[in-house]
């Protein structure tokens, strides 16, 4: 193999060696211009004064200047790759290579690494390609580059590699540096949501989250779910503007906000008025979308409010979706608004959906787009709440590199049957004022509760609730009043309605006092005991003793 012939026609030296041939030529014209003007020699030389000549680098030997660079060097020529050429630096790092013979056995290497295929494109294709930062079977990373060479009717290709070892190593730490931060901040998110749902009697409950992308900055959704006794529940889903530690902080304080106002056990819309005023203290510069709605499975609706969020969609029995549209107020944080409730049906055999801006919104499509396929999405998920949020996850293509955080929240209001359905009672009285009414609602009371067939001293605590929370409407509340009972699996509710919005509250009755234990008796008895306000005004005050485990 005439190794000169092949390297003299490396790219560029063509166009050297005509400039060189031009500059000859012109030199020998320049000469007879002088001779035919008979300038005198001397003059001559006063008038060129230039430098001596230095030696061109074609002049160099192509394979001295080749075995000094530190770079790996090797030539292959013909379609099947054989060896012209390996330099010192190749042989070093690899080995001492046969020249003659086919390079898919002589240099293992290099197919190992996978680079044959892009030799032979390089070959076709007449252009040079980069296959960059490889680590090679002797440990270190090297970046190929592939350059075509011609001679006449022959073809081969110059592999140059160089070695980006330290480059890779600097890389991969900073990779593992990036996961190491990724991994915290994913932690401090999950850390300041739920680690446990809280598991309400008559709705069935999944969530899930998932951080956008591979980088540190995860965002600031959030999701809750909170009992508020006498049956309810709360739901929340929000979602804080931008990235990072400062977005997740907001949203943990925000979140426990949420928590702290949902005992209040305050509507909706008024919930969402006190965050506002909160995330305005918090950040003035950070805005976030929320939706906070309240489930009441005597009324079997989803009363909620939203600022700025996505709206709640409704799958009943039928399969039917329903989008919860309005109303819809400002993101919190931007002040001056005042937020209203509205509500949507949730009856038995109903899914809802609640969801942040990462599950619908994408940058070739538009958002209406993205929500109308979450609906086509849930009208055809079935199963259980944990099922049908996992489903509606992967129609909307979310990977582990999706690049913004996705929150969804799952809830079920199943239809009952059979023995589970006799688990679900519930009775209610009207009570009309007068001596009557008290005797009345105590009797009925004692009936209801010898009908569900609860022991004798869950009977007897049931009564006396009951006529306790009777008396104390009768004497501080105004008409229209209701007695209703409650039972689920789990706890058995009592509930006094009247149209008195006036609160009451447990305080200590001195010895003389005729009034004013009857909150006090229902506060020691009951599991639990609670007060609100109900829409179009008066309140509801309520009770719950939990059923003992079968």
């Amino acid at each position: 193999m005439n190794f000169t012939r092949w390297s003299a026609r490396l790219p560029g030296t063509q166009r050297r060696a005509a400039a060189r041939t031009d500059t000859t030529v012109s030199a020998d014209r320049r000469g007879e211009s002088r001779a035919e003007s008979s300038v005198p020699a001397a003059r001559v030389e006063q008038l060129t004064d230039e430098p001596p000549p230095v030696p061109a680098v074609d002049d160099l030997p192509v394979r001295d200047v080749l075995d000094r660079v530190p770079a790996l060097v090797a030539l292959v020529h013909g379609p099947d790759h054989r060896i012209a050429y390996v330099n010192d630096a190749y042989t070093a790092a690899f080995g001492v290579r046969p020249l003659g013979e086919r390079a898919r056995e002589a240099l293992p290497e290099l197919a190992e690494l996978g680079l044959f295929p892009l030799l032979d494109q390089v070959q076709r294709s007449r252009r040079p390609r980069t296959l960059k930062s490889r680590k090679a079977p002797d440990g270190r990373s090297y970046t190929f580059t592939c350059t075509p060479v011609t001679e006449g009717s022959d073809s081969g290709v110059l592999v140059f590699a160089t070695d980006v070892t330290d480059h890779a190593e600097a890389a991969e730490r900073l990779r593992a540096s990036e996961r190491s931060q990724r991994e915290t901040a994913v932690t401090l998110q999950r850390s300041l949501l739920p680690q446990e749902l809280e598991e309400p009697d008559d709705l069935r409950i999944a969530a899930t989250y998932h951080p956008g992308g591979t980088e540190a900055a995860v965002g600031g959704d959030w999701y809750d779910v909170i009992t508020l006794g006498g049956g309810r529940t709360a739901l929340v889903i929000g979602d804080v503007m931008g990235r990072g530690v400062r977005a997740a902080a907001v949203m943990g304080q925000l979140r426990t906000a949420v928590r702290a106002y949902a005992r209040l056990d305050l509507p909706p819309h008024e919930i969402l008025q006190l965050l506002d005023g909160l995330a305005a203290e918090i950040d003035a510069n950070q805005i976030a979308t929320c939706v906070y709605a309240i489930h009441d499975p005597n009324e079997g609706r989803l009363v909620y409010a939203s600022a700025g969020h996505l709206p709640i969609l409704v799958r009943d029995e039928g399969g039917t979706v329903h989008r919860a549209d309005e109303p819809t107020g400002p993101p919190l944080g931007t002040g001056g608004w005042v937020h209203a409730s509205g509500s949507i049906p949730l009856t038995p055999g109903s899914t809802a959906v609640l969801y942040t801006d990462g599950l619908v919104e994408r940058r070739d499509q538009d958002l209406d787009e993205g929500i109308a396929a979450l609906e086509r999405a849930l009208a055809g998920a079935r199963g259980t709440p944990q099922v049908i949020c996992d489903r509606l996850v992967r129609s909307a293509g979310v990977t582990p590199e999706h690049d913004d955080d996705v929150a969804v929240l799952v809830l079920q209001h199943p239809a009952r049957t059979g023995p589970e359905q006799d688990l679900f009672r519930n009775a209610a009285l009207e009570l009309l004022g007068g001596v009557e009414a008290a005797p009345r609602a105590r009797a009925f009371a004692s009936g209801v509760l010898t009908s569900w067939r609860f022991p004798t001293e869950l009977h007897d605590l049931g009564v006396l609730a009951a006529s306790e929370l009777v008396a104390n409407s009768l004497q501080h509340g105004t008409p229209p009043m209701r007695l209703r009972l409650r039972r689920t699996d789990r706890r058995l509710i009592i509930e006094v309605t009247d149209g008195d919005d006036h609160l009451p509250r447990r305080r200590r009755a001195e010895p003389a006092d005729e009034s004013g234990r009857g909150i006090a008796i229902v506060a020691t008895i009951a599991s639990g005991w609670g007060s609100r306000r109900t829409p179009g005004g008066g309140k509801a005050v309520w009770c719950e003793f939990a059923l003992p485990r079968p």
